[in-house]
């Protein structure tokens, strides 16, 4: 069975970290340019970071280039985003995606992805 399954996220105060975790299945991740993407109530998608396959480049949303950072685990078929210096900004459901793409200082997917996990809950509050 092909799917995502993100976790990591939970409630935490203004500075603090957390790491979220993207497990796939039913597919090899490394094949995959894999991305992060968040949705805060009543916001649209956005893009938060994307990491190439093969040669694993990374990429970031101005919003929180130097705090995050994006990395995958090969063996554990796993992608994480590490997440430093939290900010009441970065609430929301985050997502992960197998594809994304950097146009324009943009982080997307594709207009005809359509293969989400359920998402992990970061909620950022003092």
């Amino acid at each position: 069975q092909v799917q995502l399954v993100e976790s990591g996220g939970g409630l935490v105060q203004p500075g603090d970290s957390l790491r979220l975790s993207c497990a796939a299945s039913g597919f090899t991740l490394d094949d995959y340019a894999m991305g992060w993407f968040r949705q805060a109530p009543g916001k649209e998608r956005e893009g938060v970071s994307c990491i190439s396959d093969s040669v694993n480049i990374t990429y970031y949303a101005d919003s929180v280039k130097g705090r995050f950072t994006i990395s995958r685990d090969s063996a554990k078929n796993t992608v994480y985003l590490q997440m430093n210096s939290l900010k009441p900004e970065d609430t929301a459901v985050y997502y992960c995606a197998a594809d994304c793409r950097y146009i324009e200082t943009t982080i997307d997917v594709p207009p005809s992805y359509d293969f989400w996990g359920q998402g992990t809950q970061v909620t950022v509050s003092s």
